[in-house]
This record gives C-alpha cells, sequence and structure tokens, in this order.
C-alpha cells in the first residue's frame, strides 16, 4: 500500500538531483573500470578492442540495475527518487484503468471515487515536485470538483493511501 507523503518541492529537487549525480558517477567509473579491465585481459595491444569496450561497459549496466535493486534503493540519500518512482508506479496503474474509474465515478461508485482522488492528489503532488505548472489549473478544478461531490456523498476527501484492492474492484465492477 502507497501513501502520500508531505515533501518539500525544493528539498526534493535536490536531493533526486544529488542521487543522480552519484548513481552516473558510480556507473561511469563502473563501466570505464569494467572496459579497461576487459581490454588488458582479453585486448590485443594496437587490435580493435571495441567488442571488450562495448562488454565492459554491458557489465556495467547488469552491475548498476543489481546495486540500484540490492544496495542503493534503501539507502537514506535515494529516498526521495525512491519515493517519487512509487508515486509515478502508482499514478501509472490507475492510469492503466482510468477508463473503469470514470465510468463507476459517474454512477457513484465510492471506492472509484476514492481512487479519483487519491489520483488526483498524487499527480497534484508530482506536479508540485516537478515544478510542472503546465495544466495545473484544470486538475484544481477537477480535484475541487471530485472533493465537492465527494463531501455531498459523506466520504472522506483525504484519500491520500491506495489500497491495490480498489484497482481490482473498480476492474471487476466494469464487468
Amino acid at each position: 500500500m502507497f501513501e502520500i507523503q508531505p515533501m518539500n518541492a525544493d528539498t526534493y529537487r535536490q536531493q533526486t538531483r544529488r542521487s543522480t549525480v552519484i548513481v552516473a558517477l558510480i556507473f561511469l567509473a563502473l563501466a570505464m573500470g569494467l572496459s579497461t579491465a576487459a581490454v588488458a585481459l582479453f585486448g590485443a595491444p594496437g587490435g580493435d578492442n571495441l567488442r571488450f569496450n562495448v562488454g565492459g561497459v554491458f557489465v556495467a549496466v547488469l552491475a548498476m540495475a543489481a546495486l540500484m535493486r540490492k544496495v542503493f534503493w534503501h539507502q537514506e540519500w535515494m529516498a526521495s527518487a525512491v519515493y517519487a518512482w512509487q508515486l509515478k508506479r502508482s499514478l501509472m496503474s490507475i492510469t492503466n484503468v482510468m477508463h473503469h474509474v470514470t465510468a463507476a465515478v459517474g454512477k457513484g461508485d465510492p471506492v472509484a471515487m476514492k481512487l479519483l482522488r487519491f489520483y488526483h492528489l498524487g499527480l497534484n503532488q508530482m506536479h508540485q515536485l516537478d515544478g510542472n505548472s503546465s495544466d495545473h489549473s484544470q486538475l484544481i478544478r477537477e480535484m475541487d470538483q471530485h472533493s465537492d461531490r465527494m463531501q455531498a456523498l459523506g466520504i472522506d476527501t483525504g484519500q491520500t493511501q491506495l489500497d491495490p484492492a480498489w484497482l481490482e474492484a473498480v476492474k471487476q465492477a466494469s464487468r
């Protein structure tokens, strides 16, 4: 279950820039080191060693993928980037069934209304974190209209958690 956390946009951008630089530098060092090692071990002096250079970079990509999932993902300096990735994944899971969500909201389904409210809150936060102000006024209007409708039906508008069961319920209801 994913939950939207309050986050300062400036701090978020600073932390994600820092983690991006760290990951890029580590990848660069790995790629250069592994390519150099491959050429030194398997290459021919003065020969065509392109395949060993490419092989070193390929192994560096695989190593970085493993490091990201096993080591970096759990580091404090990656927390903002991991949070944003999880938020975007949560929003995408709703986007993938949005046609079901909007149809169910039109019928007044409370689960779909909660799902759409989470989507609005998450999308609003993502826009703020990324500094994306395009179409923000339209999103705010949609959020306010939907919030008013939820309040009129007595549904809590503080939907900061995404329950995966909601996605399944909305998909099942549309069948």
